[in-house]
């Protein structure tokens, strides 16, 4: 490595001195010198780019204090532009040079510089000296016309990738997939300057008749990586083309997007909410193929942590950004609801798709019925057109936990005896792979806590052990299993919402959150709670109140 490092530097000053002399005589003898060396130059310029692109801005300039001039050099001689992939290589080279914050006017200057000499590359091969006269003759300098160049050739090829786009079968007319794949090549190093964009996009919306995709991968890479570090703004419709055609720029945003999700705040979902909308990917998602990759992550993602409430809630936070982009997109759906769900009873998805606060609230109970029939009988009698199992059931009830959570406080808010059909639903969503006598007795064992509340709540005085006793959560049960968190989680929407809970509510987090992992789960719990009641606009002052002060307290002892 060392010794590469010293040829290297042998071979900068060896180059710099044969391009000082090229510049100053133009001789058919430098000519033909020139011309002679040019694939040596061509490789020690390839060399030059391995180097510098391990290295930033400042770095280069220490190692190598007259590299401006070099390449300034190598851009202004039109035998190395013409040569091969002399001009690429140069392209990549000055764009090793640009500061992607400067932090002072010298690195601004130095971007600026870097820019005219891109737009003089651009334009070198296509305007002569002509042009160059004329436009000195009007008084403009190359700085000024360069970048109005740069612009219109960035127009110009646009324009003819659209035609080309709508050309379709007229062979005449296209543009040949090689010169598509040496555009996108060209693209990667200036991804990141604005005059490029129209550029890039009608690349990536231009699709072309070939069996396999023809622009290169390090373009798809390059544009989806400076759309994630938010340094391009590009339209949705060229966002949605860039992830149909490279999967794995898909998969990489929804990586991102979890590694932002995962350094975040635990359990704060109206920040989770804005990272979701920023990613774009709800809005991407509106066409079924991205939806179902995106799908299939999420799903991934839930079985690696067993069902973890995290995990759920984010899905569920997703599902809501895809349902408004969705909305947004069309009042009506483009695509048919089996698109997005293939597995699944279409007539289920329909009352899933209902948000609660389009239902009039005396229809939830009703509502609730429905889709605890409709999922009862996908799971046990796999009819409907159920193809997935119980899992796959369930999956598409847990994106809409909204539905989930108003059982609960259905069941809580009423004196007649709890509907056999709102206790299945429970227990279905909290315990998925338990069987029919299993879940029953998890129904058995809700429906007798949910008489043991109901008749605490008409005594005039209670008291947080009581509370426990009756729920059963003072036993040597485990707590992490699911029957158990069920139980709290009504414990909690009892003391939220039942008119003598307030008064013992702290007391009961305090008896429930005796380990870090169900202190985390309350928190989730009630973030939960607070960001659904917001949607609805079902929130109760004393409620809301009481659920933020527990929230707040609760995340200063984790």
């Amino acid at each position: 490595m060392a010794q590469d490092s010293v040829d290297l530097s042998c071979d900068y000053q060896f180059w710099m001195q044969k391009l000082s002399v090229w510049d100053q005589a133009s001789t058919l003898e430098t000519q033909q010198d020139t011309c002679v060396h040019l694939a040596r130059f061509q490789e020690f310029l390839r060399k030059m780019y391995e180097a510098l692109k391990e290295m930033d801005s400042n770095t280069i300039f220490e190692r190598f204090p007259t590299i401006d001039q070099l390449l300034a050099k190598a851009c202004w001689n039109p035998f190395i532009l013409a040569y091969d992939e002399s001009q690429k290589i140069l392209i990549w080279c000055l764009c090793c040079l640009i500061n992607k914050e400067p932090q002072n006017s010298r690195q601004s200057k130095l971007n600026s510089w870097v820019q005219g000499v891109l737009s003089h590359i651009l334009s070198a091969l296509r305007f002569d000296k002509e042009v160059a006269l004329f436009t000195q003759g009007l008084g403009y300098a190359p700085i000024d016309y360069y970048p109005g160049l740069l612009k219109n050739m960035v127009l110009s090829l646009a324009s003819e990738l659209r035609e080309n786009h709508l050309n379709g079968f007229n062979t005449q007319r296209r543009m040949t997939p090689e010169r598509l794949a040496s555009l996108s090549r060209v693209c990667v190093p200036l991804i990141t300057l604005p005059d490029v964009d129209p550029l890039v996009e009608a690349l990536l919306v231009c699709h072309g008749h070939e069996p396999q995709e023809i622009l290169q991968p390090e373009f798809f890479e390059a544009v989806n990586e400076a759309i994630l570090l938010k340094k391009i703004s590009l339209p949705m419709s060229a966002v949605v083309c860039l992830w149909l055609r490279h999967l794995p720029s898909l998969e990489k945003a929804m990586l991102h997007l979890f590694e932002k999700l995962i350094s975040s705040e635990r359990n704060c979902l109206r920040r989770i909410e804005c990272f979701i909308k920023d990613s774009s990917l709800p809005q991407a998602a509106c066409h079924p193929a991205i939806f179902r990759v995106v799908d299939e992550m999420f799903r991934c993602a839930l079985l690696e942590t067993d069902g973890a409430p995290e995990i759920i809630a984010t899905i569920q936070v997703f599902t809501h950004c895809f349902l408004e982009a969705l909305e947004k997109e069309n009042k009506q759906l483009r695509f048919a609801l089996k698109t997005y769900f293939p597995y699944t009873s279409p007539s289920l998805a329909m009352v899933l798709l209902q948000d609660p606060q389009d239902v009039p609230r005396g229809r939830w109970l009703q509502t609730l019925k429905h889709i605890s029939e409709l999922l009862r009988e996908a799971v046990e009698d796999q009819t409907h057109g159920s193809r997935g199992g119980p899992l796959e059931s369930w999956f598409l009830f847990i994106r809409f936990g909204g539905w989930a959570e108003m059982v609960a406080e259905q069941l809580l808010r009423s004196a007649a005896e709890p509907p056999a059909a709102l206790l299945w639903l429970l227990a279905f969503y909290y315990s998925p792979r338990d069987g029919r006598q299993q879940r029953a007795q998890t129904m058995v064992q809700v429906k007798a806590v949910l008489g043991h509340l109901l008749a605490m709540s008409r005594s005039s005085s209670l008291s947080a052990r009581d509370l426990q006793t009756a729920a059963g959560q003072d036993t040597d049960t485990d707590p992490r299993a699911p029957a158990q968190q069920l139980i709290r989680h009504l414990l909690l929407h009892f003391v939220l919402w039942a008119p003598g809970g307030h008064t013992i509510a702290r007391d009961v987090v305090t008896l429930l959150a005796h380990t870090a992992e169900i202190t985390h789960e309350i928190i989730g719990f009630l973030d939960q709670t607070l960001y659904r009641w917001d949607r609805l606009g079902i929130e109760s002052p004393r409620s809301g109140k009481l659920a933020r002060e527990l929230l707040k307290e609760l995340r200063t002892q984790v």
